[in-house]
């Protein structure tokens, strides 16, 4: 996979807009990188693309933009002119798909078959967009089809909203949804960019789900843990758990048979994706320790603490 749709995968959500007039594509872009999302698939459905594309890209160079809807060579060289650094097609185009491999520009053609991804795969490609995702047949379907074809990744656009979002990143072979829910077209003609940007950050928080999983607290040794255990356990009837480095009473509670990370402890902060999640955090200028980080078969993030303690705890990620 290319550094562009590792990038993507990171952001999780890719937004698709469709913008009928320039002057929207700053505010625009401002409200998504606001929210939280700093990446758009600009459609190449309008006559204002082209422009909003190199509006976006000047004014926001840290920005992932790339275009959508692009059904010819001329288009291609248009948008990456004005400064689109990927390529989204609604069908597979051999031709296009080729002129873009050869030029080492990041296409992402939309496939629905089996025949299709082969095709893409004689492309040289191995991520591809599945269109019209729940009219096609949703997760189910990509599930189905995926299994042949055990190095291709997907990104399903087309009905992908937030009740269902979840469901398709919960999938390791899908890299980002594409969706347009925080990004409509009469929110944009109406110049909602506040309401955009609030539906940016829900969209965020939503995919990342952050919850406490459970506290960790120091214990001077095993004695002492097996003690503070032991009364949590009696007085309110939660199960006793002992692990080699600690003791968990209930679900929520870990006692370390020593003193562990933080002044007083510990506290686990579960997440749908660490790998998405310390992408987003450090956006927000989190730092992490990465000497702390575990990782998965894929190579992606399982377990990390943040580098600093927060109020006597040391605080860490780990997947749901």
């Amino acid at each position: 996979m290319n550094k562009v749709l590792e990038e993507i995968s990171k952001i999780g959500i890719v937004p698709v807009i469709a913008l009928d007039e320039a002057k929207d594509a700053k505010p625009l872009a401002k409200a998504l990188i606001d929210g939280g999302l700093p990446c758009a698939e600009v459609t190449f459905r309008t006559a204002a693309a082209e422009e909003s594309i190199r509006i976006i890209s000047k004014e926001f160079p840290e920005m992932l933009v790339g275009a959508g809807t692009v059904l010819t060579t001329e288009q291609v060289d248009k948008a990456v002119a004005a400064g689109a650094k990927f390529i989204v097609s609604p069908g597979l185009n051999p031709e296009v798909v080729k002129y873009c491999v050869d030029k080492n520009i990041p296409v992402c053609p939309g496939c629905s078959n089996p025949s299709d991804i082969e095709q893409a795969i004689s492309l040289g490609l191995d991520v591809v967009k599945f269109f019209p995702a729940e009219a096609a047949g949703g997760l189910a379907m990509i599930k189905a089809m995926s299994a042949p074809y055990v190095n291709m990744k997907f990104m399903p656009t087309g009905g992908i909203n937030a009740k269902n979002l979840n469901e398709y990143l919960g999938f390791k072979k899908i890299i980002a949804c594409g969706g347009s829910w925080m990004v409509k077209s009469d929110m944009i003609k109406a110049g909602e960019f506040g309401k955009i940007t609030a539906l940016t950050k829900e969209a965020v928080e939503l995919m990342l789900g952050f919850e406490l999983r459970h506290i960790g607290i120091n214990s001077e040794d095993e004695k002492a843990a097996e003690k503070t255990a032991t009364d949590f356990c009696d007085l309110f009837g939660f199960a006793k758990d002992e692990r080699s480095a600690s003791i968990f009473a209930g679900t929520g509670l870990e006692i370390m048979k020593m003193q562990g990370r933080g002044k007083f402890g510990h506290i686990a902060i579960a997440t749908n994706s660490v790998e998405r999640a310390v992408y987003h955090l450090t956006k927000r200028g989190c730092v992490f320790d990465y000497d702390s980080a575990t990782y998965d078969n894929d190579g992606k993030i399982k377990f990390i603490y943040i580098k600093e303690d927060m109020g006597g705890f040391g605080v860490h990620l780990v997947n749901k």
